[in-house]
């Protein structure tokens, strides 16, 4: 059983190239690549290769009838996506799992990918999986919260690192916010909430 839905959020599947939906994926593909670049090379992604990137992967593989891209508003602005695509027969990729940063932590990205799953079943998945990095942590741990589990690699793309997986035949899961309180009565630090793939 899920919990309600938030009120200020709402999510519906939209054209890979809406307007909203581009502006969605240049401000995830910036931030991870600048992630990545800060990480290892200590500086944001070169403008050139943003928008090389960026015009190379549009997201057509995320249009009907073997995709589906979606887009969340809060409170009516576009503030998050999550897409699918059908890799065979019986199975799913979700990618793009995004919330801007300054919504983070307040429920999109559980509700993007419920609504994720739900779009792979639509599709005929039972099963859906992902691949992130190593760095992306909040992300993982969104996943782990949300039932998937990691698995062997299924893949062999660049900065895939950690691969993950959840079986769809069991149903929606319930979408229960994580209890941070505890950690933080506790002196931890307070977990930063960057939620893409």
């Amino acid at each position: 059983m899920r919990t309600a839905p938030r009120p200020d959020w709402t999510v519906s599947a939209e054209p890979y190239d809406s307007p909203a939906a581009v502006a969605l994926w240049r401000a995830y593909y910036t931030e991870v690549s600048d992630r990545w670049y800060q990480r290892y090379e200590s500086r944001d992604t070169d403008p050139a290769e943003l928008e090389r990137e960026i015009a190379a992967d549009p997201g057509d593989h995320l249009a009907p009838p073997g995709g589906r891209l979606l887009v969340g508003r809060y409170r009516g602005e576009p503030a998050g996506m999550a897409g699918v695509w059908l890799a065979d027969p019986g199975t799913a990729e979700l990618t793009r799992v995004y919330v801007r940063g300054d919504l983070r932590g307040t429920g999109g990205a559980a509700l993007l990918v419920a609504a994720a799953e739900d779009a792979a079943r639509t599709l005929g998945a039972e099963l859906l999986r992902l691949d992130t990095r190593t760095d992306l942590v909040e992300a993982r741990a969104l996943y782990a919260r949300l039932g998937y589990t990691e698995t062997e690699a299924f893949s062999d793309r660049l900065y895939a690192e950690h691969w993950f997986s959840k079986d769809l035949t069991a149903g929606p899961a319930e979408l229960t916010p994580p209890d941070r309180s505890a950690s933080r009565r506790a002196g931890a630090p307070r977990p930063s909430r960057t939620s893409p793939r």
